[in-house]
C-alpha cells in the first residue's frame, strides 16, 4: 500500500492486514485503530489535493496536538506535501516571518489566533487558512469530514521532501532544516530495531508534535513497529503514572524524569515498564542514578538534532552509561574533528562531532551558502556541539558551539534574544547564557549593561520581549552587570559568565 510514496510505504508496513489494531488511546478512552486513522488520514490527503495544495508545496501548522494533526502529517504525506509545524508558543511576530520564508499554500493554526494571522498569511501568498482546535473543532476537520473517502498516494522518493522544522538560527534568523523521506523512514526503522520496538509495545506519548521528538522519534516508532500509544495532551506527571500500568515505554525529555520522581506513585508504576528514554537535552547523571535507584530501570539517553533526526544511542542491552549518549545508530557514521582544521582525532580527544547517513537532512531552505558552510565535501555534516570518543566507544556531548542553550527540551540561541533585549531603551548591550536547573536542566539567564544613567529592573527586561519572543526563549532570570567579560580580540566571554553565575537556581 502506497508503494511509490517512499515514507507512507514505510510507516504503514507494520499495520497492513491489521485494520482493527489499535493505534491511538486517548485519555477519555477513544481507541483509534490503524484502519480509522489511515483512512482520516487519506482524507486530509484528498482535502489538500482539492484546497489545490500540489506535490512540493508547504503545508504550515500552528495548533494544539491533537489525533487530528497526526493525520494532517500524515496526509500531508501522501499528498506529497511539505509538512511544516511551528511551536505553538511561537508569537504572530515569529510566525510572521515562517511564513514569508516558507511561503506555504495552507496555514492552519488555533482558532484564538486567526484573526492575528490571516492577514499575515494572505500577505505571504497563502492561499488558504484552516482551524484546528484543543477539541478537534474546527474547519479544518469540517473539510476533512465532508470529503470522500480514499485517495491514491502520490508517488514520492526517498529525496523528496517530506517535512522541514525551523531551527533557530545563532543570528536570530531561523533556518528551515529539510527533511527528506529517506531520513525519516531511515531512521524511524533504526531506532525501532535498537529500542527493540513491537506490535506488542505500547508507549505513553507525552510529547509535543511540532518537533522531531515528539513527532519524528515517538510517532514514527510507533508506526514503523505497528504498535499502540497512549497519546496525551501534555505531560502530566498524574496521567503519565496512571497509564504505566498499560504501557511498555516512554519517551521524554529530562525534565519529565525529573518531575515524575517527585511522584509518590512513580515506583509501583513504574515496575512493568520495559524502557524509559530520554532526549532532546542532557540528563543529569545524578537523575539517571536517582531514577534506577526509585524504578529499578536505567534511563536509556540518546543524542539528535532537527538536522539529522536522532544519531546515537545507548545500548538497549549492555550498560546505559550516564553522562553519554552512547554509539551510533545502525547506518550512521560518527567522527570527532579538529573544528579548526577538519582533521579527524583520536579517540578521547575533544572535538567537532561530525555526521553522515541516510538520517541526514538535505540543506537549509532558501540558504545554499549556510548549507554548505555546514556539510564537508564527503557528506559529513558539522552539528556544532563538541564531544569525545572514550575507550569503550561512548560518545560523550562535552559542549555546544554557538553558545546553544536547551532549556525544558527546547533550543535557545542567544543571538536571538540578544538582539531583541539590545533593542529595548536604556540598555547597553546583553549577554545571554545557559545556567544549571534542576527541573528545566538548563535556564535561560540575560546579562545586561544598562547605558550610562539607565535604571533598568528585571520586570522591565521581560516585559519589554514578551510579545516578541515564545515564552520557552525569555529568559528565566536578568542580571546586571557594569560590563561584559571579553578576550583581547573583544569577544564576549561568555564560559565567564556562566562559571559566574552557576549557582543562580541552586
Amino acid at each position: 500500500m502506497y508503494d511509490d510514496n517512499h515514507l507512507a510505504s514505510h510507516l504503514r508496513r507494520a499495520s497492513l492486514g491489521r485494520e482493527d489494531a489499535v493505534f491511538l488511546i486517548e485519555p477519555g478512552g477513544r481507541r483509534i485503530s490503524y484502519g480509522d486513522f489511515f483512512a482520516d488520514a487519506e482524507r486530509m490527503a484528498r482535502m489538500l489535493a482539492e484546497a489545490g495544495v500540489a506535490p512540493g508545496d508547504r503545508v504550515m501548522v500552528q495548533a494544539p496536538k491533537t489525533v487530528a494533526m497526526l493525520q494532517l502529517y500524515l496526509g500531508s504525506v501522501l499528498a506529497g506535501a511539505v509538512f511544516v509545524p511551528l511551536n505553538t508558543a511561537y508569537t504572530a511576530a515569529e510566525v510572521e516571518y515562517f511564513l514569508g520564508d516558507a511561503q506555504p499554500a495552507l496555514l492552519v493554526c488555533d482558532p484564538a489566533r486567526q484573526e492575528a494571522l490571516a492577514p499575515m498569511a494572505r500577505a505571504a501568498g497563502v492561499r488558504e487558512v484552516l482551524t484546528l482546535a484543543a477539541d478537534e473543532g474546527g474547519t479544518l476537520t469540517a473539510r476533512r469530514d465532508a470529503c470522500a473517502p480514499g485517495f491514491a498516494a502520490v508517488a514520492r522518493g526517498p529525496e523528496e521532501l517530506a517535512a522541514m522544522l525551523y531551527t533557530s538560527g545563532t543570528t536570530g534568523r531561523s533556518k528551515g532544516a529539510m527533511l527528506p523521506h529517506r531520513a525519516l523512514s531511515s531512521n524511524a526503522e533504526a531506532l525501532a530495531q535498537v529500542w527493540r520496538f513491537t506490535a506488542d509495545d505500547v508507549l505513553i506519548h507525552a510529547l509535543p508534535v511540532f518537533h522531531s521528538h515528539g513527532l519524528f522519534v515517538a510517532t514514527n516508532v510507533t508506526l514503523v513497529a505497528g504498535a499502540s500509544c497512549i497519546f496525551l495532551p501534555g505531560f502530566d506527571a498524574d496521567a503519565i503514572v496512571a497509564a504505566m500500568p498499560q504501557a511498555t515505554a516512554l519517551m521524554g525529555v529530562p525534565t519529565f524524569y525529573t518531575r515524575l520522581l517527585n511522584h509518590p506513585g512513580l515506583a509501583e508504576a513504574a515496575r512493568g515498564m520495559r524502557v524509559f528514554i530520554s532526549g532532546s537535552a542532557p540528563l543529569l547523571p545524578e537523575t539517571h542514578a536517582r531514577w534506577r535507584q526509585v524504578t529499578g530501570h536505567a534511563i536509556l539517553e540518546r543524542y539528535g538534532m532537527t538536522e539529522t533526526n536522532m544519531n546515537t544511542s545507548n545500548p538497549y542491552d549492555g550498560e546505559r552509561r550516564a553522562g553519554t549518549v552512547g554509539f551510533p545508530l545502525p547506518g550512521v557514521e560518527l567522527r570527532i574533528c579538529d573544528p579548526e582544521t577538519g582533521a579527524e582525532l583520536p579517540r578521547g580527544e575533544i572535538g567537532m562531532i561530525e555526521l553522515r547517513g541516510p538520517n541526514l537532512f538535505t540543506g537549509y531552505w532558501n540558504m545554499p551558502e549556510k548549507t554548505a558552510e555546514e556539510m564537508r565535501a564527503d557528506g559529513f555534516f558539522i552539528t556544532g556541539d563538541l564531544g569525545l570518543i572514550d575507550a569503550d566507544g561512548y560518545v560523550h556531548i562535552v559542549g555546544r558551539g554557538k553558545d546553544l542553550v536547551i532549556s525544558g527540551g527546547f533550543n535557545v540561541y542567544p543571538r536571538e534574544v540578544e538582539v531583541a533585549i539590545d533593542a529595548l531603551p536604556g540598555v547597553e548591550e546583553s549577554a545571554v547564557i545557559g545556567v544549571p536547573h534542576a527541573d528545566l536542566g538548563e535556564a535561560v539567564v540575560a546579562v545586561v549593561v544598562p547605558q550610562a544613567g539607565a535604571s533598568l529592573t528585571e520586570a522591565q527586561i521581560l516585559e519589554g520581549i514578551a510579545g516578541d519572543l515564545a515564552r520557552f526563549k525569555q529568559p528565566r532570570r536578568v542580571v546586571f552587570v557594569d560590563e561584559l567579560p571579553r578576550n583581547t580580540m573583544g569577544k564576549v566571554q561568555k564560559a565567564a559568565l556562566r562559571e559566574r553565575f552557576k549557582g543562580l537556581f541552586a
